[in-house]
């Protein structure tokens, strides 16, 4: 059994109950320029991507002269939802624990700096995570860039380190960067989509994320 003493995690769909935010979000814009509407797979499926190759594979009608339009809609839309969004139950808690027996925790999001300060305020996890990196800051996802920065600054050997996601963007770039992946079918990608990254596993819920993860903790 492989031991990790860093854990790193995406935040949407993962620690934070917001796919069905994003997708509304996205098919409300969409809607607001007469554009044709994704499916909520279809929509879904590009959360996490850089902004660009997300509306091109999301929305492929989109004219690039409209990319900024879109961006305000999207905003129009996703802003009053984000000061209502939670963690998923069992979160706060299952951080505590991980870092109570030893792990260093980091984020690597394809939110925005803005983003992603805003919502670790909101959560109050700011002291939980030792770095973060969001999609603005470098590459985004699957590029492996977000994950070698931070095995970097912290310090640690990529054998050690876990990649946490929902999506097969997030398996991608663990896999990407030489890391082991760990699927959660509770986001915005399916269980079969998790799947074929070949990670170390699919789990299905925060308890069962938890149980796994603490029982594979390396010892500090």
């Amino acid at each position: 059994m492989s031991q990790y003493s860093v854990v790193i995690f995406d935040w949407d769909g993962t620690l934070m109950d917001s796919t069905h935010s994003i997708v509304s979000a996205i098919q409300g814009a969409c809607r607001d320029l007469e554009l044709p509407v994704p499916t909520q797979a279809e929509a879904s499926w590009v959360i996490g991507l850089p902004f660009e190759p997300a509306l091109q594979r999301a929305v492929p009608d989109l004219p690039i002269s409209m990319q900024s339009l879109f961006l305000e809609r999207f905003r129009y839309h996703y802003m009053p939802r984000d000061r209502q969004l939670k963690l998923f139950d069992g979160v706060p808690e299952m951080l505590r624990d991980l870092s109570a027996a030893g792990a260093t925790l980091a984020v690597a999001t394809g939110k925005s700096r803005v983003g992603l300060n805003r919502a670790l305020t909101a959560t109050s996890l700011h002291k939980q995570f030792a770095a973060t990196r969001t999609a603005d800051e470098t590459f985004g996802k699957p590029h492996p860039g977000m994950l070698l920065e931070l095995i970097d600054q912290l310090v640690v050997d990529p054998g050690e380190v876990l990649m946490v996601g929902d999506t097969s963007h997030d398996l991608n770039m663990a896999n990407n960067a030489g890391v082991h992946g760990l699927g959660v079918a509770y986001g915005a990608h399916s269980n079969g989509e998790l799947l074929a990254c070949a990670p170390q596993a699919v789990v299905h819920g925060v308890p069962e994320l938890r149980t796994w993860l603490l029982e594979r903790i390396k010892p500090s």
